[in-house]
């Protein structure tokens, strides 16, 4: 017995009755089958609705041969009669997501005759795949005329043509479809063979947001938010841009202007620091000078001040320069440097005994070490 599709006669129907006609456990739960279901099952890209069948969860909903089978918690009686809930919030966000790319993939579509070629509603941010290249400008230009769609609160058109109107019904399709096909309309924008459930206006979309273009394959991958999400996601960037034009005392559309100059200032102040770090090198090394082997603590490094300080060290020193940067609670970074010879033996030796990791080469070890400066001490003492 084929399951009557409710979801199709009302897209925005969020609570029905019906009555179970099987119900077989399943690893995790039961397959519960119903003579007719306002459950949308996974499919085409959208995910699955999600609700109740007599406050039983309903954990997943799939279609297997006509007929649609839901994954709960706990068994039903078969022949008995259940009210079923969608968790409409759930449902109403993964409808406006998929009328909003068929907006998106509608206008892609007339402008360059690219053809989506993927597809995937995922928790956070929709994903699709087109089979060619769009520059940015015209990205823009698309998310624009996008919004113009949901701005004129478009009625959309969903049926099934009968055997001899689907000849001369113009769609998007990847693949010739045999009848029956199912066509979802968007006027003036898209036409497209699809399975999902929509909302029944544009207006309804809310707001399509294009996150992301980048390469992919031949063609690109776009990632786009629409109506609630896209709402929430913007909300959360103000927020951000907000607090960031608070910390540069800028006004909230010129904080790029803002961070741009602080970064520039930022560079400058670390190539003067550098200067100073070599400088400071310089003198600390210069006391060392034909000493031999030298072991130094110096605060506040970092891994590459701490291999330069080494580095300077060793240069004069006549032997290997171990130079060690951290402290007792959180460990120690360290870089040993020699102009003759091979530190791997000693490198080792000390990973082992100071409970250590690193590597290298015969003349340079760097590696960090969550041991105590006084155990370095008597390590290098003995």
């Amino acid at each position: 017995m084929e399951t009557l599709q409710l979801y199709y006669q009302d897209p925005n129907m969020r609570e029905f009755t019906a009555q179970v006609i099987g119900c077989e456990p399943t690893e995790g739960g039961y397959w519960v089958v119903l003579d007719q279901t306002a459950f949308y099952p996974e499919g085409g890209g959208q995910a699955c609705d999600l609700g109740t069948l007599n406050e039983i969860p309903v954990l997943d909903v799939q279609e297997r041969d006509e007929r649609i089978v839901h994954l709960c918690q706990a068994p039903l009686v078969v022949g008995s009669t259940v009210e079923g809930r969608i968790q409409w919030e759930r449902r109403f966000d993964l409808m406006q997501q998929h009328t909003g790319e068929h907006i998106i993939s509608g206008i892609i579509h007339r402008l360059f005759g690219y053809s989506n070629c993927g597809f995937h509603v995922g928790d956070h941010v929709m994903e699709v795949d087109f089979d060619g290249p769009i520059d940015p400008e015209t990205l823009a230009k698309i998310e624009w005329e996008a919004n113009e769609a949901v701005w004129q609160d478009i009625p959309l058109k969903c049926w099934i043509p009968s055997p001899e109107e689907l000849p001369s019904v113009r769609y998007r399709t990847k693949r010739e479809l045999p009848w029956p096909v199912r066509i979802v309309e968007v006027p003036g924008y898209d036409s497209c063979a699809c399975c999902g459930v929509h909302v029944s206006t544009t207006g309804q979309v809310g707001l399509i947001k294009i996150l992301s273009c980048v390469k992919f394959h031949q063609g690109i991958r776009m990632e786009l938010v629409c109506g609630q999400r896209a709402l929430d996601y913007m909300r959360r960037v103000y927020e951000q841009n907000r607090l960031v034009s608070q910390t540069f005392s800028a006004q909230i559309l010129e904080t790029a202007d803002a961070a741009k100059r602080i970064s520039e200032q930022l560079a400058a102040e670390k190539f003067r620091a550098s200067g100073l770090q070599k400088r400071l090198n310089t003198a600390i090394a210069a006391q060392y000078a034909s000493r031999g082997n030298v072991l130094h603590f110096e605060p506040d490094l970092t891994s590459a001040g701490v291999r330069e300080l080494a580095d300077a060290i060793a240069s004069v020193c006549g032997g290997w320069a171990a130079v060690y940067s951290g402290d007792d609670e959180s460990g120690y970074g360290l870089c040993i440097i020699t102009t003759q010879g091979d530190l791997r033996p000693l490198g080792a030796e000390a990973t082992k005994a100071l409970n250590g990791r690193g590597g290298g080469k015969p003349n340079c070890f760097q590696g960090s070490f969550k041991t105590t400066r006084a155990e370095i001490e008597q390590f290098f003492k003995a």
